[in-house]
């Protein structure tokens, strides 16, 4: 069983930054795509995603603003959130890819709040 542990969550002003760290625990497994979404007050966002090969997508909403990026020996993944609008306030959730199926296993979540 794999867990997903999330943290860098917090509360910051409007042009600020925050970066988010989810390390995976467990034994015997080897993730493929990990990603992060976002739950808003409306709406749930892939936020983005980076394969085992290090390729990266990202949400329109985020694109030259936020950069994801693992380190596969940590297992762990990480979402550097830069120029922050309050339109970003949202829980951030980690994902990750355990059995080639698409995402399966979730964090706990952790709230990221930006103030105007």
């Amino acid at each position: 069983q794999v867990q997903l542990v999330e943290s860098g969550g917090g509360l910051v002003q409007a042009g600020g930054s925050l970066r988010l760290s989810c390390a995976a625990s467990g034994s015997g497994f080897r993730l493929n795509d990990m990603g992060w979404y976002r739950q808003g007050k409306q709406q749930r966002e892939l936020v983005a995603v980076v394969t085992r090969a290090l390729t990266t997508t990202y949400a329109d909403s985020v694109k030259g603003r936020f950069t994801i990026s693992r380190d596969n020996a940590k297992n762990t993944v990480y979402l550097q959130m830069n120029s922050l609008k309050p339109e970003d306030t949202a829980v951030y959730y980690c994902t990750a890819d355990k059995n080639g199926f698409g995402f399966d296993t979730w964090g706990q979540g952790t709230q990221v709040t930006v103030s105007s």
